[in-house]
């Protein structure tokens, strides 16, 4: 059986459908942030479970797989948002980077719940509640959870079979440079 087939069945099996789905979204958030370059994509999001560790992206391709799963139709929302406007004291040494990047994308669910699109947004884990990154918490599996990041322009939706297409910027140096040291500071977060 392939990982994401057994954590899916150890995450729902013997539950009713809204403990299954909240029990999903509490072990996708539960998943350390990190900013993993080689499993934000299409073909490569299942390895998160293998690392541990993912932004957004990964969490959120999971999250489309396994609600699928669940026989719920979930749409990928993409927006972009700026590092600048994350509401957090990044380190002194992560600003100069900070102040420079462009644009980044942010990446949440839409899924179909009742009849409406539910924002299920899964990224960020609790440990990282202590440096004042919205955590989601608390979802019933019926109403939006907060987004973390606010956007800076329009949210698209995306078929999760189009996910091969959204994240086909290149990485460059600073962006590479930038996640590693964000990786390493939320690490020393996480051993506070």
């Amino acid at each position: 059986m392939h990982l994401v087939e057994r954590k899916f069945h150890q995450w729902t099996c013997g539950k009713r459908p809204v403990e299954a789905r909240i029990s999903v979204f509490e072990r996708i958030r539960d998943i350390p942030y990190g900013l993993i370059p080689e499993i934000n994509n299409g073909d490569n999001y299942n390895r998160i479970l293998a690392f541990n560790k993912g932004s957004c992206t990964p969490k959120h391709l999971l999250l489309a797989d396994m609600f699928a799963r669940l026989g719920i139709t979930v749409l990928l929302a993409v927006y972009p948002f700026r590092w600048n406007d994350v509401r957090i004291d990044f380190p002194p040494d992560l600003q100069p980077i900070i102040d420079i990047l462009p644009d980044d994308h942010h990446m949440a669910c839409k899924a179909e719940i009742e009849g409406r699109l539910v924002l299920v947004d899964a990224t960020v884990d609790p440990a990282l509640e202590k440096i004042g990154l919205p955590v989601n918490k608390f979802w019933d599996g019926f109403s939006d959870t907060q987004p973390v990041v606010d956007p800076s322009g329009e949210i698209t939706l995306y078929h999760p079979l189009e996910a091969q297409y959204i994240n086909s910027v290149m990485i460059d140096r600073a962006h590479l440079d930038f996640y590693a040291r964000v990786n390493s500071w939320l690490d020393e977060v996480r051993k506070a």
